[in-house]
């Protein structure tokens, strides 16, 4: 096989695990009971265990007027709390409810186990590639993004 027809099986694959990505987060969101963005939403705020809702907008690329009413919706639905800063009393911070916490396992944990276990097959030279191959995607994903919304 040629390098150019190599070249187009892995664009065809990522495209493919990219499509099976966001089935995967479409069935969350429909889980939760929530949209697509406020998934994002909660998991930056997961992976970051509080966030202000100033620093959330930043992360998600939200105005704060969207942001605002996304941390409304998802406090509404039981998904998020506010709370005072514990570092900084005058500030007021976002977390999971302990319910989306546990629901965010629930739902991904298992994903998580599976990738780890997949992955757990390569050696550790092969995953220098992927880890490599993913860290460039990611980067080219994310000024793609910037592109478009540059238009």
């Amino acid at each position: 096989m040629s390098k150019q027809s190599r070249v187009t099986e892995a664009a065809l694959a990522a495209a493919a695990f990219g499509a099976a990505n966001d089935v995967v987060d479409e069935a969350a969101a429909t889980a939760f009971g929530v949209n697509r963005t406020d998934l994002r939403i909660m998991g930056l705020v997961a992976a970051a265990g509080t966030l202000t809702a100033g620093r959330l907008a930043a992360e998600a690329n939200l105005s704060p007027a969207a942001t605002t009413t996304a941390i409304q919706r998802l406090s509404n639905a039981g998904h998020l709390v506010r709370r005072t800063d514990a570092k900084d009393r005058r500030r007021a911070v976002v977390e999971l409810t302990p319910k989306a916490a546990e629901l965010l396992e629930e739902v991904y944990g298992p994903i998580e186990r599976a990738g780890r276990a997949l992955l757990a097959e390569y050696t550790p030279e092969q995953l220098e590639l992927v880890i490599e191959v993913l860290r460039k995607g990611e980067r080219m994903q994310l000024a793609e993004a910037e592109r478009i919304r540059a238009r």
